[in-house]
């Protein structure tokens, strides 16, 4: 397993180690005791999976209180996966980071708590599994706008398929001036 950090304090990009033969493959998608070692020392407490289309955007989410850390990985297919960190007074306030993510190499990244989540489907579909560090709390859960001006997230997609609620997500500034935003 290798273990990149991509610059934002507590991000992590895993590359599980794929063992292949002529069979197929084996790849380990958590081992606590590996992952701790390797600087992700949570419990997971709630799995998750979602199914989409291609050109579906799904976020950016994040919970406030009772925030989420999610590990995310994709079972089949291809997304573009987006954690930014809303946390007031963070060095790294509205910063964003993205990669592909995909079942060809298995990568996954670690979104701690205190970032809004998001990823958009460049596959014809993709089948997206994550852990999560706390249960959902629908009543703590918030909506970052995915097209936030003053984020400028390179979204694959122009035009993305979204839910009637992630169009009605704030941006980060009205966010802030509601006072729903976790602190640093």
């Amino acid at each position: 397993m290798k273990v990149v950090l991509p610059g934002l304090p507590g991000v992590l990009v895993i590359e599980p180690q794929r063992h292949g033969d002529q069979r197929g493959f084996f790849a380990e998608t958590w081992h606590e005791e590996r992952y701790r070692e390797a600087g992700l020392g949570r419990s997971f407490v709630q799995d998750n999976m979602s199914f989409s289309s291609r050109g579906t955007l799904r976020g950016l989410h994040f919970q406030n209180p009772r925030p989420q850390g999610k590990l995310v990985y994709v079972l089949q297919g291809e997304i573009f996966d987006v954690a930014v960190d809303v946390r007031v007074g963070s060095p790294t306030f509205g910063r964003w980071f993205g990669l592909t993510l995909s079942s060809d190499d298995l990568r996954q990244i670690f979104v701690p708590e205190g970032f809004a989540h998001g990823f958009c489907v460049t596959s014809p579909t993709a089948l997206v599994a994550y852990k999560c560090t706390s249960y959902y709390a629908p009543e703590t859960e918030h909506g970052l706008l995915w097209n936030d001006p003053d984020l400028a997230i390179a979204w694959p997609v122009a035009s993305p398929t979204i839910s009637a609620k992630d169009g009605a997500a704030l941006r980060l500034g009205a966010l802030r001036e509601k006072g729903v935003l976790p602190v640093f």
